[in-house]
């Protein structure tokens, strides 16, 4: 079976047709009854529309179609279809044929023997317990669809996540060249006043140091732009160094906060939670199944049968024969009965792994505000941080040019000055990561 973009996509957008139901399984935990912070824009289906990048919205269309890791989710989820239509064929009566052909060679004439027969097998589900496990295999089916959208989810915010950070990484590879060339130029002034005698060696020395801190920073760069575009084409399916990514080198506009909802929603929306609400109660389905094991099983069978020592007279003498079959435990040494003990606590499990998961989706989604809230205000600051260290540096350096000032101030507000501006870059990146990751707190996209 191939899977297409269209697929996945209805997966993310489009809630199955088996709807969480908490009157079914009651939330274990208590939940806030809203999120700290929430939004007046509700997220598109698609969420990293909301970012208006069209290379990142090609990047992601080519994953949803290649990456190996969906394709994989999808290949589990091929094999939960499979044991589900086996399980459901329980219900239908199995009819086998059988014919048969013998000769026999003795002193006498040579005796041919032909047999013809149908047989036909079925057990009356009684307690349930066939039912039970088709409904059990059913709910591992649609908890694979969801494996299958949070590996979606999943792989679209690791691409977005990396795209923004070789995008960060390419402006801080702009920003070093320019420092190299300012530091270089320094360099340069500093040895034309040595020469003058208006600078010491110690000057020279220092500067030139900057200038090769400046350039090993530039070679670390360098490398993580390999790495991260290697990472950038597994994720899209493709080998490294043979697809080319996107010369892209600007930041998206943030756009504003998503609304978030009620914490309740997310159990609607998240995949991991729908998923682990599913297996809650396929193994409810299995527990049944168990305890209906204990009781007697009945089945019929019917058979029609016919022999002929010639095949034209095959079909004139027939013996046709029903019965039934009722069998009942009597002594199993437990084995029925720990059964049904096992798949009790398989089902505590799952109720535990539920709550466990709910726990996390909502701390995931408060983390993410508060981290880019604070991240935000963190920018904002490192923004003024780069603009007050730029007029200090020019002051210091105009004031040391007429030599009121020495040369290890002038110094000292470069470094902060280059070292500010970095940081900045990467706190405008980690301010975008932090929003990927409510997006992806919050499974936006899914109704």
């Amino acid at each position: 079976m191939t899977y297409t973009k269209s697929a996945l996509l209805l997966l993310l957008s489009v809630t199955t047709a088996c709807s969480v139901d908490s009157k079914d399984v009651p939330t274990p935990v208590n939940l806030p009854e809203k999120f700290s912070v929430t939004g007046q824009t509700k997220a598109p289906n698609q969420w990293w529309l909301a970012f208006n990048d069209a290379a990142l919205n090609r990047l992601i269309d080519q994953a949803l179609n290649e990456n190996f890791t969906l394709l994989a989710a999808f290949n589990r989820l091929e094999q939960a279809q499979a044991v589900a239509k086996k399980s459901g064929a329980e219900l239908i009566p199995e009819i086998n044929g059988s014919f048969g052909a013998a000769q026999k060679n003795t002193n006498t004439p040579t005796l041919n023997s032909f047999t013809l027969g149908l047989a036909a097998s079925y057990e009356l589900d009684l307690w349930g317990r066939i039912r039970a496990n088709i409904h059990a295999t059913e709910l591992d089916t649609q908890a694979a669809e969801e494996d299958v959208a949070s590996a979606a989810i999943s792989v679209s915010a690791e691409i977005a996540s990396s795209w923004y950070k070789l995008i960060e990484q390419r402006q801080q590879l702009k920003l070093l060249d320019s420092q190299i060339k300012v530091n270089r130029d320094n360099v340069s002034m500093v040895t034309t006043r040595f020469r003058l005698g208006q600078a010491t060696a110690a000057d020279i020395f220092q500067q030139s140091q900057l200038l090769e801190f400046v350039i090993g920073n530039r070679l670390s760069v360098i490398a993580n732009i390999r790495v991260l575009e290697n990472q950038l084409a597994i994720l899209i399916g493709k080998s490294p160094g043979i697809v080319a990514i996107p010369e892209q080198d600007n930041f998206p506009v943030l756009p504003p906060i998503p609304e978030t909802g009620l914490s309740a929603d997310l159990i609607q929306r998240r995949p991991d939670l729908r998923k682990a609400y599913f297996r809650i109660q396929a193994a409810d389905q299995r527990i049944a199944s168990a305890i209906a094991d204990r009781f007697p099983k009945l089945s019929l069978s019917a058979g029609i049968d016919t022999n002929s020592p010639d095949l034209q007279s095959l079909f004139n003498n027939w013996m046709a024969t029903i019965a039934g079959n009722l069998v009942m435990p009597l002594i199993d040494g437990g084995r029925r009965i720990a059964e049904v003990e096992r798949n009790q606590a398989v089902a505590a499990e799952a109720v535990n792994n539920y709550a466990n998961a709910l726990l996390n989706a909502v701390k995931e989604v408060e983390n993410a505000l508060i981290q880019e809230h604070q991240q935000y205000q963190l920018a904002l600051n490192l923004d003024k941080q780069v603009h007050l260290s730029q007029q200090a540096s020019a002051q210091i350096r105009s004031r040391y040019i007429y030599g009121a000032m020495d040369f290890l101030r002038v110094l000292s507000a470069l470094l902060s000055q280059q070292s500010l501006e970095r940081n900045s870059l990467l706190a405008q990146q980690q301010l975008i990561d932090y929003r990927i990751n409510l997006y992806r707190a919050l499974a936006s996209g899914r109704n």
